[in-house]
């Protein structure tokens, strides 16, 4: 056979994956299994209604040589940004189809996008003091921002985020490479010498801060700024992934240009943007049940040297296209500094991030924005081969070299095409579901309830009662907890159907805010008493004294107490281990059991007093459900010493 037969073969099921690759590369059959590495092995192959054959292994080295990347390409399983008038997706989204004839106009509730507030910071949801977050850099707290909601985005805060393992097993090895406009703000010289933190906001070293802060432990990078830098980052990314260095890698960038953010049909003018990605290998993310917004199928970055910035970017383009073994005329969209400029302004070092979001977007919708000059968008058809099989919409991002930065050329493709899959293995049972949930604090508790309810939850939605409803309630309680970061303000709730999980997180969102109404009357008329035993503020609820599931009894002073049908906790101030040591291989194994005789009860009481009993979840994979992401209740921030006392603005 010819490699078209063992490609055809390959795609029609006949072949297996490592005998084609075997066939292809005239290596013996078992050869590739025996001295294949240790790494997460691939999904097997999936039904699907058109697949392309296999591309030709990748190259994302700048000069060529090096290892060759894995054929099916790397995965971008999130994206998270925000955009000069725009900060959100969904508002990118909307601005970037009007083609810029609302330039006037604000498309959503943020009154300058990614740049608004950037004083405004929730030092408290990231263990910062609001004296050590006056003192980072603008850009590193909104890449902090940024970079964690591309994380809870992907559903990898919490259990999940330890499956992201490095070629040595290490989990939580993801890496983060950044990008960022210069640093405006000399934050060590602010400080008395010595009490600045560390790297706080110098660029090179932004990156191991970064790590520091969300407890990631994979490699890192600062690509600088120019706008191909985060393109750059983004390469180096994939190199990183290609030596088994990490797991999975983020990817972010932000840029905050002076002046007005203008769209202009040449561009023009200040622009803001700040976003990420997340980036695993394809096989990886879909034996994961992960998102795939997009595939990355090959990267080109270099310096023009004293060649013509034209000659520079043809070059890469080529490179990608071969690398990929993709024709020209197989690319359905171009996005480049250009097109961007159109919708966002100048965005500096963010400008490859928002060329690449517009392609990921216009992948995903099926849509071709307007050009340039153009007044609407159009349908996206997929393209056909010589037989007349469909084929997958391709893009490339390129971003021209100036002076003193590469040129970076990226070939995006839209992710492999399955038929639908069910968002949980089944509906919830009779006895309902254990939801639970937690925050770094009461407020954030409420708040992050209250969106949940709102976005996922409408009181009005017809799911409700129904199959689907119940689908979707055993969905979102297992994304809850293999999804989100454990901390110590908690509530549980049993539910039966996603209405009565609905009205029960509003109800305790709504509780909330009235006993915080009452807390500051207290507090002004001077009987506010905060001194330790009991209310909300109280530590307790980790004594384990009580019943014999070796939980505390969550209605005494100091662990919330029951609200309606919901129960919480806040554990801020508890000392000692807690009721079990989650260490131990007989906790896990004693956990295990509870959840498999679906004791919700003991485990609602048993989270409450402080167990991470999500990590003894044996669920299993499923995929992931896409949720919004925490609320963040931001502050202005006042001069380094001085924070301020302002009412948080929820986000």
């Amino acid at each position: 056979m010819d490699h078209k037969d063992i490609l055809t073969r390959f795609k029609n099921g006949d072949l297996g994956r490592e005998l084609a690759a075997a066939l292809l590369t005239g290596a013996h059959p078992g050869s590739a299994a025996r001295h294949a590495p240790l790494t997460t092995a691939a999904a097997p192959p999936r039904a699907a209604v058109s697949q392309p054959p296999p591309a030709r292994a990748l190259t994302t080295a700048p000069a060529g040589g090096g290892p060759p990347l894995p054929a099916d390409g790397y995965a971008i399983t999130a994206l998270h940004g925000r955009f000069s008038d725009a900060d959100g997706l969904d508002a990118f989204w909307r601005t970037a189809v009007l083609g810029g004839r609302d330039a006037g106009r604000r498309t959503s509730g943020s009154p300058a996008g990614a740049g608004a507030g950037a004083g405004d910071f929730d030092a408290v949801f990231f263990g910062l003091t609001p004296q050590d977050a006056a003192l980072m850099d603008p850009q590193e707290r909104l890449l902090l921002e940024v970079l964690w909601q591309t994380l809870e985005t992907a559903g990898c805060t919490g259990a999940r985020l330890d499956t992201l393992t490095a070629a040595d097993g290490e989990p939580r090895a993801v890496g983060v490479y950044v990008a960022h406009d210069p640093v405006g703000r000399a934050a060590v010289a602010q400080a008395p010498a010595g009490d600045a933190p560390a790297a706080a906001g110098a660029g090179v070293t932004l990156p191991a801060r970064l790590s520091t802060l969300l407890d990631l432990r994979g490699p890192g990078h600062c690509a600088g700024g120019g706008g191909a830098a985060f393109l750059v980052a983004l390469h180096q990314a994939l190199s990183a992934l290609r030596a088994g260095e990490c797991g999975a890698a983020l990817v972010g960038a932000v840029g905050l240009r002076p002046g007005p953010a203008r769209r202009h049909p040449r561009g023009g003018g200040g622009g803001q943007g700040v976003g990420a990605v997340l980036l695993r290998p394809l096989a990886a993310a879909l034996a994961a049940g992960d998102t795939v917004h997009a595939v990355v199928r090959a990267t080109a970055v270099a310096h023009p040297g004293r060649r013509a910035r034209e000659a520079a970017a043809d070059r890469l383009a080529r490179r990608a296209l071969a690398a990929a073994g993709v024709t020209a005329a197989g690319v359905g969209l171009r996005e480049t500094e250009t097109t961007v400029a159109a919708t966002t302004g100048d965005t500096g070092a963010a400008t490859g991030l928002a060329a690449l979001v517009r392609a990921v977007l216009q992948l995903r919708h099926g849509t071709l924005l307007p050009a340039p000059g153009d007044s609407s968008a159009a349908p996206w058809a997929r393209p056909h081969d010589q037989s007349g099989r469909e084929l997958p919409r391709r893009a490339t991002v390129a971003v021209r070299p100036t002076a003193g930065s590469p040129a970076a050329h990226v070939l995006l493709e839209e992710p492999p095409r399955h038929g639908p899959e069910p968002i949980t293995a089944g509906p919830a049972a009779a006895s309902g579901e254990l939801v639970l949930l937690s925050a770094p604090t009461p407020e954030h508790l409420a708040a992050t309830a209250r969106r949940l309810a709102d976005r996922v939850l409408p009181a009005d939605a017809v799911e409700h009662g129904t199959q689907d409803g119940r689908r979707l309630l055993a969905a979102l309680a297992r994304e809850l907890r293999l999804g989100r970061a454990v901390r110590d303000c908690r509530l549980a709730v049993v539910a039966r159907d996603t209405g009565e999980l609905g009205a029960a997180l509003r109800a305790f969102a709504e509780d909330q805010a009235g006993a915080d109404d009452q807390d500051a009357a207290g507090d002004r008329d001077g009987a506010g008493d905060r001194d330790g035993a009991g209310g909300r503020d109280g530590a307790g609820g980790r004594d384990g004294a009580g019943d014999g599931d070796g939980a505390g009894d969550q209605d005494r002073a100091g662990a919330g107490g029951a609200r309606g049908s919901v129960r919480c906790a806040d554990l801020r101030g508890a000392q000692g281990p807690g009721v079990l040591f989650g260490e131990l291989p007989e906790t896990r194994a004693y956990l295990a059991a509870l959840w498999r005789g679906r004791r919700l009860d003991a485990l609602a009481r048993l989270w409450l007093a402080g167990v991470d009993v999500s990590a003894a979840d044996t669920a299993g994979a499923a995929p992931v459900l896409a949720l919004p992401t925490s609320a963040l209740l931001r502050r202005p921030l006042r001069e380094a010493g001085c924070p301020a006392t302002d009412g948080p603005t929820p986000s």
